[in-house]
């Protein structure tokens, strides 16, 4: 087993000799612009770690991984396109740096890029993958349309939500760890079981994302506190706080998220306020826990060794206590 720090340099390397610009150029150029803009890298290496723990060779592993970095930049993409993002990761978005039919083709390309990547394995683990890949795709894309539905409706229940979450981020980190768990050749009982693993870890890291993004130290956290709350944006937070909040305070954070104000800092300050006072602040850190927890419950049916069930408890636990 390598460390955290050891998997991401190998994937790196790894992706470097992959990204070589061919022609034409305005097709590779876009798709090598983004996956060096960098990101945590987290899918690939939980793909090479999950690999390494169930015995098998983590460089085998190789290829899945960079699949599913591929898809995940893919997706990226085009939710830029779809959000009208400006940046990502600090610099430009791809259809902002070219323009938006760029980046539709290069996002096209990239899915497709995902799918040749299996080419690389025999027919039973491509079929396996394949597979994997076409549901969780399907699914992220299912996710993504929810994502899009929420922002005009007022009705979004936390059942909705959590669903939502979980296809559009948490199922892609799932997927990643089951196919090192296929690369590695583990039965059909551990390769479900460290799935599983990953959808709940998966929807506690997005829900640890949601209360940073509101909370979060600006100065590690990367990116603006309080966007989502600018952008009116229906987060766990927000669904909590209406749950416990009496008539007048959901009346007072729903006028709040239906305002279009230049006063951001003052709407942001109002409404952390809230998130606090109902108490959807600490229900949002304890769901972070709870999930958290039933990830780590799972890892009590696998069959792998004491000391890598500690390894992956450890990586749980340092996700979940990040501050970025």
């Amino acid at each position: 087993m390598l460390s955290i720090e050891k998997y991401q340099e190998e994937f790196l390397s790894f992706l470097e000799d992959y990204t070589v610009v061919k022609e034409p150029k305005g097709l590779y150029n876009p798709i090598q612009y983004i996956l060096s803009l960098g990101g945590k890298r987290l899918r690939p290496v939980l793909t090479l770690m999950t690999a390494d723990i169930f015995g098998g060779n983590y460089k085998d592993a190789l290829n899945a991984a960079l699949s599913v970095e591929v898809f995940h930049n893919f997706s990226l993409v085009h939710d830029d396109i779809m959000d009208d993002a400006p940046l990502r990761r600090g610099e430009a978005t791809v259809h902002e740096k070219w323009d938006i039919n760029t980046g539709i083709l290069s996002g096209d390309a990239m899915l497709i890029m995902a799918y040749q990547l299996f080419e690389n394995y025999n027919a039973e683990a491509f079929q396996a993958l394949a597979k994997l890949f076409s549901k969780t795709a399907i699914e992220v894309c299912e996710g993504q349309q929810y994502d899009v539905d929420f922002e005009t409706r007022i009705d979004v229940t936390i059942p909705e939500y959590l669903k939502m979450i979980e296809y559009k981020t948490s199922v892609l980190v799932a997927a990643a760890m089951k196919m090192g768990a296929i690369v590695a050749r583990a039965t059909d009982k551990d390769q479900n079981s460290i799935y599983e693993f990953g959808r709940n870890l998966g929807i506690a890291f997005q829900l640890q994302d949601d209360y940073l993004d509101a909370f979060g130290d600006p100065k590690s956290f990367g990116k603006q506190v309080g966007g989502d709350i600018i952008e009116n944006k229906k987060t766990y937070l927000y669904l909590k706080a209406l749950e416990f909040s009496s008539v007048q305070e959901q009346e007072r954070l729903e006028n709040l998220y239906t305002l279009e104000t230049d006063k951001n800092e003052e709407k942001i300050f109002v409404v952390k306020e809230l998130f606090k006072s109902t108490g959807a602040a600490e229900a949002t850190k304890q769901a972070v826990k709870d999930y958290t927890n039933k990830a780590f419950s799972v890892l009590e049916s696998l069959d792998v060794s004491e000391e890598r069930k500690q390894l992956l408890k450890d990586f749980g636990t340092g996700l979940m206590s990040r501050t970025v």
